[in-house]
C-alpha cells in the first residue's frame, strides 16, 4: 500500500523531533533553564529557549541523573541548598524538592548507585553527604570539616577549598581535588550506609591548586590545576584499601607551550575516547574570547599531547561537556553568560566551528560569582 501524503508530510517533523537535543543551564541569578538544539538543513543548528524555573540562591553546578531524569543543583550562596528538578524529554522542568545545606557548594555527585549525593563547599571547607531522596527536612548524613597544616604559597590558599567530587570507575571511592590545600583527598564509600571515610590524600606541588579531575579508564587520572594553569596525568593503583596516585606527566594548556597570561585560570577537564579537553578561563587567546585546549592520549601509555587550541566562544568558560556521541561540545561561558555549541571531530578530537550560541540571563562580571554557572547535555 502506498504511504499517504499526510504521512510523508509528518516525516520531517518526526525526524526533527528525534534529532533535537536538550541542554540544561544554570545561572547564578537563581534560575535553571532548558534549551533545545535542533539540526536544520546544511549542517546548521538552531538553539531555542524552552523551560525556565527559579529556585533561588546561587545555582553553581548540575549533576544529571539520566535514568531517573532528575537534575541535582548545588548552591554556592551563603544560605545553601540542594535542589532536585525533574526534566521531561520535551525539556520541561519541574521542581521536585529542596532542602537546606551548608553554603558555598560548588559541585556535587551521586554515588553508591545513586542512593546518596556528596557536595563540596569551597568557601566553608566542607564535604557533605545526604541520603536520597531528599525532603525539606533532610539533614546531612555527614558534614566533614577539611583542614590543612599551613597557608599555601598562593594568596587563595588560606584554607582548604575543595572544588569537585569525583567517583572512581569502580564506584568504591570519592576523590576531592582541594585547591586550597594542594591535595587530592580520597575517601572510601560504605555502600550500605553511604558514609565516606578518608583513606589518605595525594599531596600536590605547593601552589598547584587542583580544581577538577577526570578518569581515563581506571588506571589514569587527569587533574586540571587552576593556580598552576596545568593539567597533570597520574597513574592509579588500588592498594591497601585505598588509591595511590603517581604523577607521570604535566603540561600547560597554552598553544605552543607558552606561559599562561596573568589572570588565566584553568577550569575543567573532560575525557572522551582517547582525548581530553581542558578549558582556559580569562586567557583571552581569541580576544575577547577565551580558549579550549585539546590533547590526544596514547592508548597504551596514556601520555597526552596538545593538538589544538580553539575559541570558547565567550569569556570565562566555567563548565563544558562533550555529548555521548562525541560530535558536539556545549560550553558555558560564565562572564558573557552565553551557551556555545561547537562541532567536534570524533576521529581527531579537535573542536571545530561554532554552530549555535545563546545569551542566558544577565551577563556577569570578571572574577565574580555571577553570570552563567553550568551547562549539561540531556544525554
Amino acid at each position: 500500500m502506498r504511504p499517504s501524503l499526510r504521512l510523508f508530510g509528518l516525516l520531517p517533523v518526526l525526524l526533527k523531533s528525534v534529532s533535537a537535543i536538550n541542554i540544561f543551564v544554570s545561572h547564578y541569578q537563581g534560575t535553571v533553564q532548558s534549551l533545545t538544539l535542533t539540526p536544520t538543513s546544511g549542517g546548521a543548528y538552531t538553539l531555542t529557549a524552552n523551560s525556565t524555573i527559579t529556585i533561588g540562591g546561587q545555582p553553581s553546578w548540575i549533576t544529571w541523573d539520566s535514568p531517573n531524569r532528575v537534575l541535582w543543583i548545588a548552591d554556592e550562596g551563603n544560605s545553601g541548598s540542594i535542589t532536585s528538578i525533574t526534566a521531561g524529554t520535551d525539556g520541561s522542568l519541574k521542581k521536585l524538592g529542596q532542602c537546606s545545606a551548608p553554603g558555598g557548594a560548588v559541585a556535587n555527585t551521586l554515588y553508591a548507585n545513586g542512593g546518596y549525593i556528596a557536595s563540596v563547599h569551597y568557601g566553608t571547607s566542607l564535604l557533605t553527604t545526604f541520603k536520597l531522596p531528599l525532603s525539606s527536612s533532610s539533614r546531612p548524613l555527614q558534614q566533614i570539616t577539611l583542614t590543612m597544616s599551613a597557608h599555601g604559597p598562593n594568596s587563595r590558599q588560606d584554607a582548604p577549598h575543595p572544588h569537585e567530587t569525583v567517583v572512581d570507575p569502580t564506584g568504591a571511592f570519592v576523590l576531592v581535588p582541594d585547591l586550597g590545600a594542594d591535595l587530592i583527598r580520597i575517601y572510601t564509600i560504605d555502600p550500605s550506609s553511604g558514609k565516606l571515610t578518608s583513606c589518605g590524600s595525594s599531596v600536590q606541588t605547593p601552589g598547584t591548586g587542583p580544581r577538577h579531575a577526570a578518569f581515563y579508564g581506571n588506571k589514569t587520572l587527569f587533574v586540571a590545576n587552576e593556580l598552576a594553569n596545568t593539567v597533570n596525568r597520574f597513574s592509579v593503583e588500588y592498594t591497601g584499601g585505598c588509591i595511590t596516585l603517581t604523577k607521570e606527566q604535566s603540561s600547560n594548556t597554552m598553544a605552543g607551550g607558552k606561559a599562561a597570561p596573568s589572570g588565566t585560570k584553568v577550569g575543567e577537564v573532560h575525557v572522551h575516547d582517547d582525548f581530553i579537553i581542558v578549558s582556559n578561563r580569562r586567557d583571552l587567546s581569541f580576544s575577547p574570547d577565551d580558549s579550549m585546549a585539546t590533547f590526544s592520549l596514547d592508548p597504551t601509555t596514556s601520555a597526552m599531547t596538545l593538538t589544538g587550541v580553539t575559541s570558547s566562544g565567550g569569556t570565562y568558560p566555567r563548565t563544558f561537556q562533550i555529548n555521548k556521541a562525541g560530535d558536539l561540545v556545549v560550553i558555558g561561558d560564565q562572564t558573557t553568560a552565553n551557551v556555545v555549541v561547537v562541532k567536534r571531530d570524533v576521529a581527531t578530537g579537535l573542536l571545530g566551528p561554532q554552530v549555535a550560541s545563546m545569551r542566558i540571563g544577565i551577563v556577569g562580571h570578571a572574577e565574580e560569582d555571577d553570570g552563567l554557572s553550568a551547562v549539561m547535555w540531556d544525554d
